[in-house]
């Protein structure tokens, strides 16, 4: 016999649903078992601007090697830091 699951309640915004989740457990209001993985491949992962010294030489550097890739330096930066992360 399944139990029975409680309704999950109406948010105002997504900081009040973060903060329900972060303190009820999802095994209170969702079947699991039924839960059919999907993929959403149109969505864009959130970014966040920064600002980054580098030396002059560094950056011309960067942007020769992302000349050659023909690929903006910044594109090459975030491929170089993603590559670096991943190994470790």
């Amino acid at each position: 016999m399944s139990k029975k699951l409680k309704l999950i309640p109406t948010f105002r915004n997504e900081a009040e649903e973060r903060q329900f989740w972060e303190t009820h457990d999802s095994t209170d209001y969702v079947d699991w078992n039924k839960a059919v993985r999907v993929r959403l491949p149109n969505l864009k992962p959130s970014s966040t601007s920064i600002s980054l010294r580098l030396p002059v030489s560094l950056l011309e550097r960067i942007k020769i090697a992302a000349n050659k890739r023909d690929m903006p330096y910044q594109s090459l930066i975030k491929a170089w830091l993603a590559e670096k992360l991943d190994a470790h």
